[in-house]
This record gives structure tokens, C-alpha cells and sequence, in this order.
């Protein structure tokens, strides 16, 4: 709860910033749109529903902020985490003179706060301190912005147009500056003229000396206030981790015979940054990306059970009961653990992966498909010549498989193999690896025709397909590491590849995976044929051309 009102607190204030700064950016076209834009501003935000929205948005984010740092076990953060920390413990130093002589002013002295006013303060009165502000700009909207993309990269939509957010994110800021420059250029303009500068100062009510005197007294309060709190944090937690150390240490063992001494309530994902051990984290030890999951071994049994949300990120990932998030578990007692996914996990590879790094059953279909003649015909061609059409042949076979929904697994040689059904059940499964193979040929068919004239023969491939229970999970080792599947039915699809050499067809598919894609019998040719490794005979079918799938999947 205490997360989802800092992440809900957070969102406001990132609103009413983002609207800001779409407002500055009206400086660019004049000073009077930029008014203009501030009369629906306030309209917006000042009002007594927006005001207690804003201000209580702005004290809780202030506040949990606080909590965060003391509740935090360890202070060893990624880098993108220190920056967003710093970020925002230089916003209220920077922020405290801007609200004190805007808003405060308006509502006790009934200052016009207009931006007229301002510029003309920031530009003609007092120039030094136009810096400070477009340095206030540039803290908040690096630091919302930071946050908001920590807590949307683990959302697939918003990983398909990132781009457009990162664009926005530096266009919208610059802006802002620039329509502040040029509309406070026209202030100085204006400003040439005492009559103008003084008109506008009366009508503003501009603040005497003795209001702007209680006004900075105000100023150093707040920053006094803010700096107690923060070293009232620093303090606890000194005081917290003697107080841990006298109840006493736990022992962590990892894998490679690593054993570390934390103290109890420390997670397992802090004893990690403490020992400087490599540790998924994606969303930063928040509970929410599952990739700092580990496999428990000895203490399974003494750890406090998983609390209502780490237990639902870990149904959503369908994780067996010795599987825990190693940011939430914080031992008692020395126990065993194993890190599940690579250190270098990034929020780009989430995806099927995450569901499978402990390696389960599942009902999958599988497609192998192989180059006819390429050994051959790479013989006749220049090294950059057989890259070339390697690249441009993988490249519209994975489009093939992905937009079908099947998971590309690997591409060996001039082969590929690629896995359906991670998702779904083994029908849709089926189905899906049916289209695949249907989008394979026809793909095949125009990378011939966009090379004709540049191979001696137009380029064939085989493919088998065969579905049933598969291990999938995640294996290798180091950078390597890859989401697979083992089993017979990756061996029989592998086998019913290499038969439609024998067979000369484009698509060799095992009965049972046709049945279960619905598809009619008796379009194609049944054979039975005997599989190495398999003990009865595959009944299987005959796809001389599988562009002839037509309304599969």
C-alpha cells in the first residue's frame, strides 16, 4: 500500500509538472499565449479539490521518500536508483523559494504571481536567479521522468514505444526552457520601458521588503525542517543496524560456495549488493519484476511466509513453492539460495524467459526448418555474400514465427527452431505453428523473388513440426543463457525436418499436432515413418508446398 500511494502521489505531481512545462513552452510563441496557457493552468490546478490533490500529493511523496531511505537495508543502489535519490533530495532546496514566492505569496499577500511578473523578476530585477529556476526545471523532470520509466519498462506496451517516450521526454523540457528564454526576452523588451515595469509591479502587488524578508525566513525554516528529518533518517538507520547487529547475523549461502553474514532483516537481494554479489534486480528490489527470484534450498521452512504481493507476482509467473523474491524474504535464520535469472537481465528481456527460468513440463509445438543446398551454394559465394542472405533469410523467417506468436529459440547454421504454445494451450499451439510454417514459405517465396538474378537457383527449405510435452526452461551459461526446450518432441520434430529430404516436400507435420490444430484430414498425404529414438512408428503428413495451409491458425 505504501508503494502504491508513493507511485500514485508520484503521478500526480508528474502530471501537474508535465502540464507546466507544456505551458512554459507557450513562451515560444508569445508572452501572451504563454498568459493565455496559465489562465487554463490555474484553472486546472488552482482550485481547493486540485490544491489538496497537489499539496498532499506533494507531502506524501515527501514523506514515503524519507521511509524509503530508512526502510532501505542497504544503500548499495544502481546507479539509475542513486541519481533518482539525489535527483530528489535536491528538489525541496531548489523548490522551497519557488513555492514560498508563488503560491504562499498569492494566497497571504494576494500577490498576481503572473508570468509577466516572474520573468520580469527573473530576467530585469534579479537575473541571477533565472538559473536556479531553469536548474529547479531540470531536477524535477529528470527525476519524474526517471521514475516513471522505472515503473513502466516492466510493461510490454510501454516497451514497444519507449522511443516515442524517450523523445517526448527530452523535447518536452526543452521546450519548456526555450519558451521561457524567449518570452522572457521579450520581458527585458518590455521592461526598457520604467513606466511598463513599474505599472506592472502595482498591479501585481509586488511584495515590500519586509514580506520578502519573512518570505526567506520561511525559506531557511523549511530547509532547517527538511535537512532535520533527512539526518533523523540517517541516525535511525545507524542506530537500526546496531541495534541488528546485537540481535545478531544470519548466514546466506550461495552457489560456487559463497556464504555471506547479514544481519537478520536484511533481504537476500541486500546481501547481495553488500557482498558486491551479482543479482538480477530490474525494477530495483521493488517486488515487482520477479527477476531476483531464487530457488531456496536449507531454510526454506523458517522463512515468514510471502506476503499478499509478492505471493500474487508470483503466481503470475507460476512459480513452484521453493521459489521467493529475493528482494521480500528476509531470513532469520541462515538459509541456502540460488539467483534464477542471469545478473545482467534487462527489463528488453523480459518476456517468456522470466515464466521458465526454474524449467517446467509443458504441452508445446515445435518447428525445426533447414536451407536446402545453402552448404553448397555458400561455397560458390564471397564471405559478405553468405552473410547477406543469411540475414536476410533469418530475418524473414523469425518475422515469420513471431508474428504467428511463436518464440524464436534459435538460429544454428541456416536452421532455425522455434517454439509455440508458452503462452497457450497446445490447440491454439498447434495452430499458431501450422501459420508459422505457412508464413515461412510465402515469406521464402518473396526473398527468392526480391534475389532473383543473384542465386543459380531460387532458395527451398524444409520444415517438420511435431507438438507433445517438452522441458522448457531457461539454460546455458553466462551470456549465453537462452530460453530452450529438450525432450522427445524436439527430437521428432528435428527428425521430421530432416525427412523432407527423403520425402521432397516442404512441410513433413505429425498427425497428432494436425488434429490438434484442427486441421481437415485427408488434405495431404499420411505416411507412417520410423523415428530414431521412438519405439512405435509416427503416422505423419505430407505438405508438398505449405503455402496450401490456407485458413490455418
Amino acid at each position: 500500500m505504501i508503494r502504491r500511494i508513493r507511485l500514485a502521489s508520484g503521478l500526480v505531481l508528474f502530471a501537474f509538472v508535465a502540464t507546466h512545462l507544456l505551458n512554459h513552452a507557450l513562451g515560444l510563441v508569445s508572452l501572451e499565449a504563454l498568459e493565455a496557457g496559465r489562465w487554463w493552468f490555474l484553472a486546472l490546478w488552482r482550485n481547493l479539490p486540485a490544491t489538496l490533490l497537489l499539496y498532499g500529493a506533494l507531502v506524501a511523496h515527501m514523506v514515503l521518500a524519507l521511509w524509503a531511505v530508512f526502510q532501505r537495508r542497504s544503500l548499495r543502489l544502481r546507479t539509475v536508483d542513486w541519481v533518482q535519490l539525489l535527483l530528489g533530495l535536491w528538489i525541496p532546496v531548489l523548490l522551497a523559494a519557488h513555492l514560498l514566492n508563488t503560491r504562499y505569496a498569492h494566497e497571504v499577500f494576494q500577490l498576481d504571481d503572473s508570468y509577466a511578473l516572474q520573468l520580469a523578476i527573473f530576467f530585469v530585477l534579479s537575473p541571477d536567479l533565472i538559473y536556479k529556476q531553469m536548474l529547479l526545471l531540470i531536477v524535477v523532470w529528470a527525476h519524474g521522468a526517471i521514475g516513471l520509466h522505472q515503473w513502466l519498462r516492466l510493461k510490454p506496451a510501454y516497451r514497444r514505444v519507449q522511443w516515442l517516450a524517450f523523445a517526448a521526454a527530452l523535447l518536452l523540457p526543452a521546450a519548456a526552457l526555450a519558451g521561457t528564454w524567449v518570452a522572457g526576452r521579450d520581458v527585458i523588451h518590455l521592461a526598457a520601458d520604467p513606466a511598463w515595469l513599474a505599472a506592472l509591479l502595482e498591479r501585481s502587488n509586488a511584495l515590500d521588503p519586509r514580506e520578502l524578508s519573512l518570505l526567506g525566513r520561511l525559506e531557511d525554516w523549511f530547509l532547517a525542517v527538511g535537512g532535520l528529518l533527512l539526518l533523523g533518517v540517517i541516525l535511525l538507520r545507524v542506530f537500526r543496524r546496531y541495534l541488528r547487529r546485537r540481535l545478531g547475523l544470519v548466514q546466506i549461502s550461495y552457489p560456487e560456495g559463497q556464504k555471506v553474514m547479514v544481519a537478520k532483516g536484511a533481504s537476500v537481494l541486500d546481501a547481495s549488493r553488500q557482498h558486491k554479489i551479482p543479482h538480477a534486480s530490474v525494477c530495483g528490489g521493488r517486488g515487482r519484476c520477479s527477476t531476483c527470484r531464487v530457488r531456496v534450498g536449507q531454510g526454506l521452512e523458517t522463512l515468514v511466509p510471502a506476503s499478499a504481493e509478492e505471493d500474487r507476482v508470483l503466481k503470475r509467473i507460476a512459480a513452484p513453492e521453493n521459489v521467493r523474491l529475493a528482494c521480500q524474504v528476509r531470513p532469520d535464520q541462515d538459509c541456502a539460495v540460488v539467483p534464477l535469472l542471469a545478473p545482467n537481465t534487462s527489463a528488453s528481456a523480459l518476456g517468456p524467459e522470466l515464466h521458465y527460468s526454474y524449467g517446467q513440463e509443458r504441452e508445446i509445438a515445435v518447428l525445426f526448418a533447414d536451407l536446402r543446398g545453402f552448404t553448397a551454394l555458400s561455397e560458390q559465394k564471397l564471405p559478405y555474400d553468405v552473410v547477406f542472405l543469411l540475414n536476410r533469410y533469418f530475418a524473414s523467417m523469425g518475422q515469420a514465427v513471431t508474428e504467428a506468436g511463436g518464440y524464436v529459440d534459435k538460429f544454428v547454421g541456416d536452421g532455425v527452431m522455434a517454439l509455440f504454445g508458452l503462452e497457450s494451450d497446445p490447440q491454439a499451439a498447434s495452430r499458431a505453428a501450422l501459420k508459422a510454417a505457412r508464413n515461412m514459405a510465402e515469406a521464402l517465396a518473396k526473398l527468392n523473388e526480391s534475389l532473383h538474378g543473384e542465386l543459380p537457383a531460387p532458395l527451398r527449405i524444409g520444415i517438420g513440426l511435431h507438438g507433445g510435452p517438452a522441458i522448457v526452461g531457461v539454460m546455458g551459461h553466462g551470456e549465453t543463457n537462452s530460453l530452450t526446450a529438450v525432450g522427445d518432441t524436439v527430437n521428432t520434430a528435428s527428425r521430421l525436418e530432416a525427412a523432407t529430404k527423403d520425402f521432397a516436400v516442404q512441410l513433413v507435420l505429425s498427425e497428432s499436432l494436425a488434429q490438434a490444430a484442427g486441421m481437415p484430414a485427408g488434405d495431404f498425404e499420411a505416411r507412417e515413418l520410423e523415428v530414431r529414438g521412438r519405439q512405435e512408428r509416427l503416422t505423419v503428413l505430407l505438405v508438398p508446398d505449405a503455402t496450401a495451409l490456407a485458413g490455418i491458425g
